[in-house]
């Protein structure tokens, strides 16, 4: 059975077309480890969503955006009052249909890089900047991003021997150990504090 070249040509066309789309959703960003990822953050917080809409950028009437507002619980960097909100570039369809991940009662730690002059922002790292709380069954709370904070805490405590910080024997072992996987909320909190107030 002979295949004319014009169908194989549509679907190599089409291929085409759809490889860059699954390749957007995952962005490639640089590993960072969150000592660099406090210094590129000019906001850090943890609050719950209380919207994630989807709407056309003001200015930039061809670029989708989510507008994510917070209630803040905690601020750890910079300056954010009792709610937060930020303008995200949306580039891939699929986020388009749930406002990039962001849903309603969500709790979250987020850390912001400042908005650029069309106010647009986006955790530090993409996803590696943005940290979804969960509890364990004693209660205890957890943070832990889309690459299971695979190498979040790698060198970190290089620096802070090397700056004269001497983290809580907790936060101490825990430099050591880990490598992937959810961080204690309360320890991960209290090392962004200290590497916030070493830039200060």
């Amino acid at each position: 059975m002979r295949i004319g070249l014009r169908p194989i040509l549509l679907v190599l066309a089409g291929l085409m077309l759809v490889a860059p789309a699954s390749a957007q959703q995952s962005a490639l960003t640089v590993p960072g480890n969150l000592e660099q990822l406090t210094d590129r953050s000019a906001v850090i917080v943890r609050g719950n969503v209380i919207s994630a809409r989807m709407e056309k950028h003001p200015e930039l009437t061809n670029l989708d955006t989510v507008v994510v507002t917070l209630r803040v619980r905690e601020t750890l960097k910079g300056d954010a009052g009792s709610t937060f909100t930020f303008r995200q570039y949306v580039w891939d369809l699929r986020d388009r249909m749930d406002a990039v991940g962001y849903e309603k009662g969500q709790d979250v730690l987020l850390m912001m890089i400042a908005p650029s002059r069309y106010g647009l922002s986006s955790p530090a790292g993409m996803e590696q900047g943005r940290f979804r709380i969960q509890r364990d069954g004693l209660g205890r709370e957890y943070a832990v991003n889309s690459r299971n904070n695979l190498r979040l805490l790698d060198d970190v405590g290089a620096r802070f021997a090397k700056e004269g910080i001497t983290p809580s024997p907790a936060a101490a072992s825990l430099l050591a150990r880990h490598r992937s996987g959810p961080v204690e909320l309360r320890e991960l909190t209290a090392l962004i504090r200290q590497l916030a107030a070493g830039r200060e």
